[in-house]
C-alpha cells in the first residue's frame, strides 16, 4: 500500500472568550446576573464595583487601563474597562423570605410528645423520613421491614410497622402517612364531626371509591340508595378534603418563593409603548487601579515584571471580556424584546389576546439578524411586566391556525376560546371533545377533534367525564 502526505486548508469556527461569555450571560435572569456579577467581583481582583461622586456631585471617571503603558505586548484591540449602568433610582431591596419548617420537621416535633421506646421511636423517624412531598408513604410495609433491618439493624414486622404508622397518622395535618388517596380521604373524614353528609361521604370513599374516581354518580346513588341531593352534599363534603396534606405546611412558602423579578418593564404612555430594563441590578464596574500600579512597579525588574505583567494581563482580559459581554447582553436583550413588541404591537397596546399574532423564533431572528438559538436563550427564562400582567417571554410565541375566513390566528387565541367554552359549559353535562369541535366551529375555528384533545391536554383540562359536577 502506498502512503503519502497531503496538505489542505480547512476553516474551523472557534468561539472567542467574549462570545462564550455573552452566551452564558444571555441565559441568565436579572437576579442570576446580579449574583454572577457579585461572584466575578469576588473572584477577579482587577474588577471593582464603584459608586462614587466627585466634588461637583457628578460621577468620577476612572482612567482606562492599557497594558501598553507598562511595556506589555497586547495585540488585542483596546476595550473600555469601565461600564456604568447604574440608574439614579434608589437600589430596591428584595423581600427577605424566612423558610418555614418542613412537614417532616413538624412531624418529628410531634413525635417527641409521644412516649415510645427507643426501637419504636427509631422506626417512627424512619417512616416519617420515607414520606413523599405530599405526605404519602408510597413504599409497602413488607419492603420497609427489610429496609429497616438493613439500615437501622432493627428486627421488625409488618404488624409492628402498621401500629407505629397508625400513630403517625394521628399527627397534624390530618391525612398524613396515608398509603393512597383513598386512605388519605378516609383519615380526614373519620376525624370530622359526625353529620349525615359526613357519613354519606365516608360510605362513598369506603364502598364506592372506584365509582367516585370515575365520577359514575348514578352507580353510587344506586349502590348506596341515596338521593341526588344527598349525593351532592356528600360530594361537597369530600371536595373540602386535602388530597396532599404534606404540602399544607410548605404551601404558603412555596407560593412566595416563586415570586419573580421582571427582566423588562413595558408601559403604555400616551398611546406609546415604552420598554425599559431594571438598571439597579447592573453596577458600575471598572479596573482596580491598585493592581495596575502594582504592575507598573513590578515591571521595572525583568523576571518578576514579566510574571506580574502576565498575571495582571490575564485578569485584565477577563475583566474586559466580562464588562463587554454585559454590554452586549443588554443590547441583545433590548433588541430582541423591542422586536417582539413591534411584531405584537396591537396585542401589547390593549392586552387583548385575540390580537396576538402567530409568532415563531424565526420571525424575531429575521427582524434582529440574530441566530434562532440566541433568540431562544433570550426568551427561555425572562419575564416582562406589562400594564396588563407579568408574562414569560416565550408565552408570546405560538404557531398559527387558519380560520374559516382565511385569517391566520395564534393557537393561543384558539386555546382561550376553548377555555371560555369549557368554563361556560353545563357542569352536570360537560362538553365532549366532539361537541367542543362544534362550539369552536361556531366561532370560526375549523379544528379537528384530535387537535381539541391536544390543546385540552396542554391546558391540563381533564376529559368531559372527569369535569362532571352535581
Amino acid at each position: 500500500m502506498k502512503q503519502s502526505l497531503t496538505q489542505g486548508l480547512t476553516q474551523i469556527q472557534k468561539l472567542s472568550p467574549l462570545h462564550i461569555q455573552t452566551i452564558k450571560l444571555l441565559e441568565m435572569t436579572t437576579l442570576e446576573l446580579e449574583q454572577r456579577i457579585k461572584r466575578e467581583i469576588e473572584e477577579n481582583p482587577v474588577i471593582d464595583e464603584v459608586i462614587s461622586t466627585d466634588e461637583d456631585g457628578e460621577e468620577s471617571q476612572s482612567r482606562d487601563i492599557s497594558l501598553s503603558e507598562y511595556g506589555a505586548d497586547d495585540p488585542t484591540p483596546s476595550y473600555k474597562t469601565r461600564i456604568n449602568n447604574q440608574g439614579k433610582d434608589i437600589r430596591p431591596e428584595y423581600v427577605t423570605i424566612s423558610v418555614k419548617e418542613s412537614f417532616i420537621d413538624s412531624l418529628n416535633k410531634q413525635l417527641g410528645y409521644y412516649d415510645m421506646d427507643e426501637k419504636s421511636l427509631a422506626i417512627a423517624r424512619f417512616l416519617i423520613g420515607m414520606l413523599d412531598s405530599g405526605g404519602y408513604l408510597r413504599d409497602d410495609l413488607s419492603s420497609l421491614v427489610d429496609r429497616i433491618s438493613f439500615r437501622l439493624n432493627i428486627d421488625t414486622n409488618e404488624k409492628e410497622l402498621e401500629q407505629i404508622l397508625s400513630v403517625i397518622q394521628t399527627f397534624d395535618p390530618v391525612g398524613i402517612g396515608a398509603r393512597n388517596l383513598q386512605e388519605c380521604l378516609l383519615l380526614q373524614l373519620r376525624a370530622r364531626k359526625v353529620t349525615p353528609e359526613q357519613q354519606n361521604a365516608l360510605s362513598i370513599i369506603e364502598d364506592c371509591f372506584p365509582e367516585f374516581e370515575k365520577m359514575h354518580y348514578d352507580k353510587i346513588k344506586s349502590k348506596l340508595s341515596i338521593s341526588q341531593e344527598d349525593l351532592k352534599l356528600a360530594i361537597d363534603e369530600i371536595r373540602k378534603l386535602n388530597p396532599t396534606p404534606g404540602g399544607q405546611i410548605d404551601e404558603s412558602y412555596a407560593d412566595r418563593a416563586q415570586q419573580i423579578v421582571p427582566d423588562f418593564y413595558l408601559d403604555c404612555v400616551d398611546g406609546n409603548l415604552e420598554l425599559s430594563m431594571p438598571r439597579f441590578s447592573i453596577p458600575e464596574l471598572r479596573v482596580n487601579q491598585r493592581y495596575a500600579d502594582m504592575l507598573l512597579k513590578s515591571s521595572r525588574t525583568s523576571a518578576a515584571g514579566k510574571e506580574a505583567a502576565a498575571f495582571v494581563k490575564q485578569k485584565l482580559d477577563s475583566a474586559k471580556w466580562f464588562i463587554e459581554a454585559i454590554k452586549q447582553r443588554q443590547n441583545t436583550l433590548m433588541n430582541t424584546v423591542n422586536a417582539i413588541i413591534d411584531y405584537q404591537r396591537d396585542y401589547f397596546m390593549e392586552g387583548d389576546i385575540t390580537k396576538l399574532r402567530p409568532m415563531v423564533l424565526k420571525n424575531i431572528a429575521e427582524k434582529t439578524n440574530l441566530d434562532i438559538s440566541t433568540i431562544s436563550r433570550v426568551v427561555s427564562s425572562k419575564y416582562i411586566q406589562t400594564h396588563f400582567g407579568i408574562f414569560k417571554l416565550n408565552y408570546f410565541f405560538s404557531e398559527g391556525l387558519i380560520t374559516e375566513d382565511g385569517i391566520e390566528v395564534s393557537t393561543l387565541v384558539v386555546k382561550s376560546f376553548l377555555i371560555e367554552a369549557i368554563n361556560k359549559e353545563d357542569k352536570s353535562k360537560p362538553l365532549t371533545d366532539d361537541e367542543l369541535v362544534g362550539v369552536l366551529g361556531e366561532s370560526g375555528f375549523k379544528i379537528a377533534r384530535r387537535t381539541i384533545a391536544k390543546y385540552r391536554e396542554q391546558l391540563n383540562i381533564p376529559i368531559s367525564r372527569l369535569r362532571k359536577q352535581l
